[in-house]
């Protein structure tokens, strides 16, 4: 399957440059059948909360996702990353346009995958230490600090439910529904899959 992704604000002009340059691009390499999912939300939002959720959901090895710019798929370094990681791990092919970029299953963007996850974990890093350094600023200020009584971890939430998933997939459920039940994040549920080596 061919999906092209539009992220679009509700500038009309913003929507049609992207659907020329897309179909140009199509047109050019013969890239026919396209799927096209567009909406109009900030990127800022996590993907599962986007329909990009749904076409990461959709997406299976061998699929192609056209995106007029990487900026496309997230607002942070860090949300666009862990989509191509993910993409790429699924074998999915992504063409960035105005990148030049055509990543897929080859050597190239196997090391490309690699280093996106790497980058994207220094990023969480970096994060995570801005974020204590704020809570113990925030505690010496006398503020209450951590989760509220009774809330789990979300890797908690997922921990011996791995049959039940699995279950549930061959039935053809969604990870998006499934994530809603858990309470967990899409990105949460997939990253538990893949290491639970569920389908």
């Amino acid at each position: 399957m061919n999906y092209a992704y539009i992220r679009v604000s509700t500038n009309y002009q913003t929507v049609q440059n992207q659907k020329i340059a897309i179909r140009e691009y199509a047109k050019y390499h013969r890239i026919h059948n396209i799927i096209w999912v567009a909406e109009t939300i900030s990127g800022t939002k996590n993907p599962e909360k986007r329909k990009l959720g749904s076409l990461l959901s959709a997406a299976n090895e061998g699929d192609t996702i056209i995106v007029t710019e990487l900026s496309r798929l997230g607002r942070s370094m860090m949300m666009i990353l862990d989509v191509l990681q993910l993409l790429l791990e699924k074998n999915v092919k992504v063409i960035a346009i105005k990148e030049g970029y055509e990543l897929g299953d080859n050597i190239q963007s196997k090391v490309l995958a690699f280093a996106f996850g790497l980058s994207a974990e220094i990023e969480r890093t970096l994060l995570s230490e801005r974020t204590k350094q704020g809570l113990e600023r925030a505690r010496k200020m006398g503020k209450q600090i951590g989760r509220r009584p009774g809330q789990k971890p979300k890797k908690y939430k997922l921990t011996g439910k791995g049959a039940y998933i699995r279950r549930q997939r061959i039935e053809g459920r969604s990870k998006l529904s499934l994530a809603k039940e858990f309470g967990v994040t899409w990105v949460t549920l997939n990253k538990f899959m893949i290491k639970n080596k569920i389908q």
